[in-house]
């Protein structure tokens, strides 16, 4: 038997539009407050906020309109305490099994907030229905600093993927030439070579014109020679002299060949161009590098975040959850691996009653307005779990149908005529299971 509390018989007269109801709850299950528009339905559910949670609950107008008496009313719970509040003031009393009074302090320690409060749970953002999970199962903080964690991971990623993808784009675009050289050429070291073969044929020239020096000497003076035998055996040992280094200067010229400098002037012409292509395929060639380097720093991130989600996948996994498929992504509530929007209503339903209910485990009620939004089938299926998990539901419902316990009609409950035959149905107060 489950040690949590929950409502075994419920007495209400004169507030808001109740004038009077009893019913006894399913202990474990679903019990359905039935009726038609304004008969009071929503009533009950205010009544029983306010007599067990306190004055933050008190309705602004308690007293039902034209009713002599002050409200009252009177809880029995499965604990043994009952709770009532009576008289002008609607003071509280509350007597333990023993006889002993009571307050509030004492009911506060076992009634959940949202177990009377659900809509508040229901109507709370994502962030703050998964705020609320995580406090149940207590890996809050860690899973926050995870988080964090991820989303930095994945800013940076991101920024890196961009950085890759830019300079991926950026190599794509520029040109290739095979037949550039790989290095910049220096113009500095073509031009030395250039000076160097100019300086060689330099020295050429020179003993080229030396030797057409000699020989134009050696013409005049053969010439003068013959002009004036004279001076013949005067001149002729300069003629011998001037013979022989004729034909030393001319055998040694003989032989030589000037280099040309044709493909250097070419090269430094072209030098501009060629250094043009080497820095495109240096540019080419770093932007694949810084790609394949910003790609392999992506990846990295990749598996940090892959890791930091294990992570968390781990902690939720080991977390003692209030449902099966519950989970938090991103820091909003899921189930079944929808968030909370793209979930049916009585998924929401389901959903908010398991984690109000382990919110306080010791509180083994919740209350439900306005359950039209599942159908029949769904209503069967949602009592079964609600009997599996041994927690009881009191709920209302735009209906008079077989579905619903007690029926409210003016005010006032009476059994449903669906569930039991006319004859026993007369002075008899308890709720039909469902």
């Amino acid at each position: 038997m489950s040690t949590s509390t929950t409502i075994t018989r419920l007495e209400l007269e004169n507030i808001k539009r109740i004038k009077a109801v009893q019913m006894e709850p399913t202990e474990a299950g679903l019990t359905i407050i039935g009726g038609n528009n304004n008969q009071g339905k929503t009533s009950v559910l205010d009544a029983i906020m306010w007599i067990l949670g306190g004055d933050r609950y008190r309705p602004s107008e308690p007293h039902r309109e034209g009713s002599i008496t002050p409200p009252y009313g009177k809880i029995t719970l499965s604990n043994g305490l009952v709770v009532e509040r009576k008289g002008k003031n609607s003071d509280l009393k509350v007597i333990d099994p023993t006889g002993n009074k009571a307050g509030q302090q004492l009911l506060n320690e076992f009634i959940s907030q949202f177990a009377l409060d659900l809509p508040k749970f229901m109507n709370g953002n994502n962030k703050e229905k998964a705020d609320v999970l995580l406090q149940v199962i207590g890996v809050g903080d860690k899973l926050y600093e995870l988080e964090r964690k991820e989303k930095e991971l994945y800013g940076q990623r991101h920024t890196i993927g961009q950085i890759a993808d830019q300079k991926r784009k950026h190599a794509a675009e520029l040109p290739v030439f095979p037949d550039a050289p790989k290095d910049l050429v220096s113009p500095t070291e073509l031009i030395k070579q250039q000076q160097e073969i100019l300086a060689r044929n330099g020295e050429n020239q020179k003993k080229r014109d030396s030797a057409d020096r000699i020989k134009q000497e050696y013409e005049r003076k053969a010439e003068y020679v013959n002009l004036l035998e004279k001076q013949l055996a005067e001149e002729k040992d300069k003629l011998d002299i001037l013979s022989s280094d004729l034909k030393i200067a001319q055998m040694a010229a003989v032989d030589l060949k000037d280099e040309s400098t044709a493909e250097l002037e070419k090269s430094i012409a072209d030098i501009e161009e060629i250094n043009r292509k080497v820095r495109t395929n240096l540019d080419k060639e770093k932007a694949e590098n810084d790609a394949q380097e910003y790609r392999e720093k992506y990846d990295k991130y990749t598996e940090e975040i892959k890791a930091v989600r294990k992570e968390k996948t781990n902690l939720l996994d080991g977390a003692n959850l209030p449902l099966e498929g519950l989970s938090v992504e991103d820091g909003e509530l899921t189930y079944k691996g929808f968030k909370w929007d793209n979930l049916s209503g009585s998924d929401q339903l389901k959903v908010g009653v398991a984690i109000v209910r382990k919110l306080n485990p010791k509180c083994g009620f919740v209350l439900m307005d306005k359950l039209e939004q599942m159908d029949i089938n769904t209503l069967n299926e949602f009592s079964k779990w609600l009997q599996a998990e041994n927690l009881q539901v009191i709920a209302t419902r735009v209906s008079v149908g077989e579905e619903c316990s007690i029926i409210i009609e003016d005010g006032y409950s009476k059994i449903n005529d669906s569930l039991i035959s006319h004859e026993n149905s007369v002075n008899t107060w308890k709720a039909g299971e469902f």
